[in-house]
C-alpha cells in the first residue's frame, strides 16, 4: 500500500461511524487504523438567583447610627494606622519555627528593614520586611492562616 491509499483510508474512517479498520493487501502488508475516542466537554450551567431582602422589624431609627456613619467612624479610626500588607499569597507564620518567639508582637517598634513574619508559598519561606517604621498596634491574621495578595497583616502607628 502506498501513502495515498493509506491517506484515503484515514479519510474514510474519519467520515464513517466505524471505530477501527484492518486491511491486508495482496503483498501481505497489514494496516490497522483506529479512531481515538472523542472527548465531550461538559460545562456546568450556573444559574443565579436574586437575593431575597430580609425584612427586620422597625426600631427607633434615630437611636441607631446609619451604615454611612458607621463606615465614617471606622475610616477615622483606620486613618491613624498604616498597614503592612502581604506581598504574595501564602501561609502566614509569626515566627521562624514553632519553638521560637514571634518576630514581632503588639507594642514592638519596627523599622523599614525589620522582619515581621514569614509567608510560605510553594514550599519557599519568604521573610517579609515591614517597609514602614512605627509601633505594631494589631496583628490581623492568625499563625498558620492562608493570606491573599495585598491582605493587611499588621496595623502600625
Amino acid at each position: 500500500m502506498n501513502f495515498k491509499e493509506i491517506k484515503e483510508l484515514i479519510e474514510t474512517l474519519d467520515q464513517s461511524n466505524l471505530t477501527e479498520i484492518n486491511i491486508e493487501d495482496n503483498k501481505g502488508s497489514v494496516v490497522n487504523l483506529k479512531k481515538e475516542k472523542e472527548t465531550e466537554i461538559i460545562t456546568p450551567q450556573v444559574t443565579q438567583q436574586a437575593a431575597q431582602p430580609i425584612m427586620q422589624p422597625q426600631t427607633n431609627v434615630e437611636a441607631q447610627p446609619t451604615t454611612a456613619q458607621k463606615s465614617n467612624e471606622s475610616e477615622e479610626k483606620n486613618d491613624d494606622y498604616d498597614t503592612i500588607n502581604a506581598p504574595m499569597v501564602g501561609t502566614f507564620y509569626k515566627s521562624p519555627s514553632p519553638d521560637e518567639e514571634a518576630y514581632v508582637q503588639v507594642g514592638d517598634t519596627v523599622t523599614n528593614d525589620s522582619t515581621v513574619c514569614i509567608l510560605e508559598a510553594m514550599k519557599l519561606f519568604n521573610e517579609i520586611q515591614a517597609e514602614i517604621s512605627g509601633e505594631i498596634v494589631e496583628i490581623l491574621v492568625e499563625d498558620g492562616q492562608m493570606v491573599e495578595y495585598g491582605q493587611p497583616l499588621f496595623k502600625v502607628k
